[in-house]
Parts: C-alpha cells; structure tokens; sequence
C-alpha cells in the first residue's frame, strides 16, 4: 500500500508531533508498507529531506514563536502536493493546518482516501500566548479543524480515549480509531536492589524527575509550587528534562526555591537524548507529569517503562492520567497541595513504590509501537476499502 504523510514540519527537532510521525513512518516502512512524505523542507545542512519538498513559508510577527515551539509551517505549492496524492493509495494528514486543508481538498477531487491523526489540541497552540483558557478562541478553532480539514478524511486517529471523547462531542463525522502513538519496547534497566527492601536512607536526596518541553501546557510550575507544601522538600532534588519558551521563567522560579531554602539541591536543568532520558527514568524516585493540555504522552510512557513510580495530573484535556494504575498516583491539574499530598505519600512509602515500579513497566506493554502499527495499517486499508467501494458504485 502506498501511503503518503503530510505535516508541515516533518524533520523538525524537539517538536513531539514530528518526532511521532518520524518514527510512526519509520515503523510502518519496516512493516512492509510503502511510505512517502510531503513536507516543508528540511534546513538541517546535509539532513535528510522529504519525498515531495515543499518550500517553508515564513509567518510575519510569529514566525520567531513558531519557531521557538520547534516547528516551522510549509508553503501550499498545489503541483507538488497534487503530484504527491496522485502517487498514493491513502494520504494521512498528521496535522489540521492550511497545507492538510489543501491537501484534503485535493484528495477529494482526485478521489484519493484520506485520513488524519489528532495530534494537538487548539489549546496547544494558544497556550504560549496566554489564550489556552480562551473557550471562544480554542473552540472556534476546533469546529473549524472539524469542517475544513477532518470531516474530510473518512478515519481518524485518536492516540487516546480522551481524544476520542472530545471530538465526539464536537460533533466529528469521521469513523474514531483510538489508537497510540505507539512506544518502542524498551529494556527496563533499573538496579534491582531496591525491589527487596527500598531503605529510606536520610543522606540520600530524592530524584524526583519532570521530562517534557518547558512550555506553559506542560506546567512545571505546579511542581515547583508543591515544594512549598512537602514535607521532603529539603531531600528533593528536582530535575527538569527538556527545552522550550517558557524556560527561562520556569529556572527563575526553581532558582528562587533554591536561595530560599526551600529546596536544599538546586533544581536541574538539561536537555537529554532518548538513552540519557531512559538512564535518567531509571534512576528517579518518582515521575511528575503536571501537563494540563496532552493528547497522550509518549514522554511519560518511556518513563514508565523504566519502572518508576508516576504522579500524573488529570484534567479535562489531559490524557496522561489514563496511565495510573490507582488514584494514588493521580491529582487535580494545577492543584499543588495535592501534588505535595502526593509526593509525601509516595516518599513515606518506599516498599509500595519499590513495588509498584515494575508494574508500571508492565503496563506499557499495551501501547507497544507495533500494535498500534497494525491498528493503523488495518485503518488505512478500511478507508481504501471503502473509497474503492463507492467509486465501484458511481
């Protein structure tokens, strides 16, 4: 089956949905499927480049923000996108921008099957500029992905149940597939010697872990904040794996922490490859993923894998709750006093944490990137099947 992949920004680095669809396409190739992608470019000197290249387009005024969030949107050239779907037998839409509103209406013409993935939410996007609370703005925009670009793709997937229930309720035509992004298998490499007996040893600070890009839907203030309310707040050192706009803010805060006393180790910050991240997860005390806004989270899953203990926070538009195996892991978003309730709890508990680890790593077998590989592949063939069918009829 030829299958072709479109999204602005494919080969963009530190950008979760392009790093999703680079691997869901890498994965979909080893499975004997024939992968193409239309995309912007590639700036990367020597990198690797689509196989439909589109130029990039630069926004006025926000171009300097789009590309702090690690992203980059491509230009609508109709030759190149009509030669790329005439090529396919389904086109896949990663994203609900102008290029994917084109290309749907291209398939349409060129009676082509589309579907779609809904990987972010309209929250996501208006977050960095203080709008992510905007009902009117972020509903305006989702009816408007709904009309114009996924009502015209015949199935769409939905990394998660959340995901699912939401565009139910917006009144989405497509058949919804709940279908993970998918996570590599990965060997659980955590030292076994605390399975037997997890010692609360006092001279040992607790490594306390928050991976995901700095960015207000991710919300590590929160966590910062339930320092101000843990009993172990002097034992904690937290540690903050990522990049992103709100960056400087976020260290400003943690910094204050520290030179009040209230946290003893100043917290860390770094950027980590996906080994460091795996030997990093497998060394923490607890996992702490305050996001507000996720359709998933993949980041949280590779965690978990390394047999350590999370605290997700569950809101309306956060999905990364669904992964807690009990409520002892789970607070309201944006609530620190719960947050801090949590963490206390957890680090009173270090047998029911050596304990519940390795049925966290267990968990993740569910959403193993090869599953959902054949969940998508079987989707494809479903919107193929189907496509051909009515054209039969006609």
């Amino acid at each position: 089956m030829k299958i072709l992949f479109v999204a602005n920004s494919y080969y963009s680095k530190g950008n979760g949905l392009a790093a999703s669809a680079r691997r869901t396409v890498e994965f979909l190739r080893a499975a004997g499927e024939d992968v193409r992608v239309l995309s912007g470019e590639n700036c990367e000197e020597g990198g690797p480049q689509p196989d439909f290249i589109l130029k990039n387009a630069y926004i006025p005024i926000f171009n300097g923000l789009v590309r702090s969030e690690g992203y980059q949107f491509a230009r609508t050239q109709t030759a190149v996108i009509k030669k790329a779907v005439a090529w396919a037998d389904v086109v896949h839409l990663e994203e609900a921008f102008f290029l994917e509103l084109v290309t749907a209406r291209i398939c349409k013409k060129m009676g082509k099957p589309c579907t779609g993935t809904y990987h972010l939410h309209p929250e996501n996007i208006f977050s960095p500029v203080y709008l992510g609370h905007s009902k009117l703005i972020n509903h305006t925009l989702l009816r408007h992905w709904r009309s114009n670009v996924y009502n015209y793709c015949s199935d769409i997937q939905c990394p998660s149940e959340n995901v699912k229930r939401r565009l139910e309720k917006f009144g989405f035509k497509s058949r919804l597939h709940v279908i993970s992004n998918g996570v590599i298998p990965d060997e659980n490499i955590r030292p076994k010697l605390d399975a037997d007996a997890a010692e609360n040893d006092p001279t040992k600070p607790f490594l306390v872990v928050c991976i995901g890009r700095l960015a207000a839907e991710k919300d590590q203030p929160t966590l910062l904040k339930a320092m101000r309310y843990s009993r172990y707040a002097d034992r904690i050192q937290l540690y903050f794996a990522g990049q992103g706009p709100q960056a400087a803010s976020i260290k400003k805060k943690a910094h204050r922490l520290y030179k009040e006393g209230i946290v003893h180790y100043e917290p860390v910050f770094r950027f980590h490859t996906r080994e460091e991240l795996r030997e990093l997860a497998a060394k923490a005390d607890l996992y702490i993923h305050c996001a507000t806004i996720e359709v998933e989270g993949l980041s949280a899953l590779e965690a978990l894998q390394q047999a350590v203990t999370p605290i997700f926070a569950d809101g309306a538009l956060t999905a990364t709750a669904q992964f807690a195996l009990d409520e002892r892991s789970v607070f309201p978003a944006k609530d620190p006093r719960a947050l801090a309730a949590c963490i206390d709890y957890w680090l009173d508990h270090p047998e029911e944490r050596a304990k519940m680890g390795p049925l966290y790593a267990e968990s993740t077998e569910q959403y193993d990137i090869h599953k959902s590989i054949e969940a998508l592949i079987a989707m494809f063939e479903l919107a193929r099947k189907d496509k051909d069918a009515a054209q039969t009829q006609a």
